[in-house]
């Protein structure tokens, strides 16, 4: 974690930079030298999906070639498994609990839209690292889904991307929209578009890059896919998927709904192409533009998927794909498995930088979505101002093949459920074990040994009578505690009341 310690904290590639200038309007000049950026971030896509991940019936040439070319990160995670947190811990290098984002973000269509859950969005007070790379001189664009809140039909409008470092937005207003014909916010206006919806978001991301080149510039195409509804998808990328009969994760689960789960991984799987047939796009245009060289093109998700895994489908708001629904209980829907499972926290993270990364490098160090906004800011030789703290690590130590003496391997996770079903969930992950609390509903609360079961199927929360187990719980216990209190976490008052 780095946080202010010095009245300017200047990253490794920095040259001294111009004070802050606003982001609307011209960008200022860069230093010359610097690398172009392409962030590519998908929606509710597993580090499962790739084929350079070992599953064998994924159609992904693209982002295998990406892997080849540049380096996989292969324990990349996020701090909350569900859209809206995850994209603000992206953004801002924070947790979910330090900004007020603690689940997704609903739209004035949704059900569960009100003025309660319209209100909440990502606040000016933070930073992100838009905002920090157009200080720096870079010209900032995203195109695709914010979903960090709904500004449509308000006069307020403090939670639009252009309010947060982008000179130019094109794309949701909201947090999903249909996979062809979409609505899609352009110049201030929402129009109705004709075509696949992440076609038409790639092609403007493309034109942008074609417009900004002369000058440093930071792309951030965020794709509604592989989120559903997945189908329709274009023919080229359902047809690969056709023939197949899906390989499931667990066939044995009881009661799981095999059927059902093969389905749903025929229509996960042909979105998943669609992802990768316009990463191919992105590629090839920084070869026909000439940029190829000086760009740096990172790919990731803003969370994982799970599919027929450990019963459920979806992420941390996981849902049943058993024959029988599960009864309600106090705070928790029996449709729903809220979850901090790995494969609701684990993303596929690869990332491509000509002559400073090695082609086909695996990364074995735990990296966390927190991480981004430094390693841009240090790509960009961007500075941060004293008040302006970032959770992350910078990661280009680690992409230029250094190895770094005592990087810290464990991981902390947080998902305070408030739609559909109410947790309060906080998780500590070291090599071997995983705790994760619900401190909203104790019975909830989860142990497993992962050296010994990766799959997270044996809950040895109640095996008391294992003396390694309760030294695993009191030193989990007190790790998370400890991560809640350097967060400043408002949980903690209510579950230490009187301590903070």
């Amino acid at each position: 974690m780095y946080r202010r310690r010095t009245p300017f904290l200047v990253f490794s590639l920095g040259l001294l930079l111009a004070p802050q200038l606003a982001c609307a309007g011209q960008p200022p000049s860069a230093a010359p030298g610097r690398p172009n950026i392409v962030f590519i971030l998908t929606d509710d896509q597993a580090e499962w999906t790739l084929g350079v991940s070992g599953n064998r019936q994924a159609h992904t040439p693209h982002l295998d070639r990406l892997a080849r070319e540049g380096a996989r990160l292969t324990q990349a995670l996020v701090p909350t498994p569900v859209c809206s947190p995850a994209r603000a811990s992206l953004f801002t290098s924070r947790y979910g609990s330090e900004v007020g984002i603690l689940d997704f973000i609903p739209q004035p269509t949704h059900a569960e839209y009100s003025d309660e859950t319209g209100a909440v969005g990502l606040e000016r007070r933070f930073v992100t690292f838009a905002e920090v790379l157009a200080r720096a001189g870079y010209t900032n664009g995203l195109f695709g889904k914010w979903h960090l809140g709904a500004w449509e039909g308000k006069s307020d409008r403090r939670f639009h991307p252009t309010n947060h470092g982008f000179h130019t937005f094109m794309g949701l207003t909201g947090g999903g929209t249909t996979p062809s014909d979409p609505p899609l916010e352009i110049n201030g206006e929402v129009k109705k578009f004709q075509g696949w919806t992440d076609d038409i978001l790639t092609g403007h991301a493309i034109d942008f890059v074609g417009r900004a080149r002369s000058q440093p510039f930071l792309a951030v195409l965020a794709l509604r896919a592989p989120h559903g509804p997945w189908l329709p998808t274009a023919p080229e990328d359902q047809t690969p998927h056709e023939a197949y009969d899906p390989q499931i994760p667990e066939p044995n689960y009881p009661d799981l709904d095999v059927a059902r789960v093969k389905r749903m991984s025929r229509e996960y799987a042909a979105s998943v192409s669609g992802v990768d047939r316009n990463v191919g796009r992105v590629l090839a245009a920084l070869d026909r533009l000439k940029l190829a060289e000086n760009t740096v093109v990172i790919f990731t998700s803003d969370h994982g998927f799970n599919l027929g895994h450990n019963g459920i489908y979806h992420k941390g708001n996981g849902i049943w794909v058993t024959k029988t629904k599960r009864p309600d209980r106090p705070n928790l829907s029996g449709k729903y498995r809220p979850n901090l499972y790995d494969h609701s926290l684990r993303t596929p993270a690869l990332v491509r930088w000509p002559g400073q990364i090695r082609p086909g490098a695996l990364i074995g160090e735990t990296v966390s979505s927190l991480d981004w906004f430094p390693t841009l800011v240090a790509l960009a030789g961007g500075e941060l101002r004293r008040d302006e703290v970032v959770r992350g690590r910078s990661l280009l130590p680690l992409l230029r093949g250094e190895k770094i003496p005592g990087w810290d391997n464990d991981f902390y996770a947080e998902y305070s459920m408030r739609i559909y079903c109410r947790t309060d969930l906080r998780m500590y992950r070291t090599a071997q074990w995983k705790l994760v609390r619900d401190f909203l509903n104790p019975t909830e609360d989860e142990l497993y040994d992962l050296r010994a079961d990766p799959a997270e199927s044996r809950n040895r929360i109640n095996d008391t009578a294992d003396p390694v187990v309760r030294a695993a719980v009191a030193g989990l216990d007190a790790r998370i505690r400890e991560k809640m209190r350097s967060i400043r976490d408002p949980l903690l008052g209510k579950i230490e009341p009187g301590r903070k």
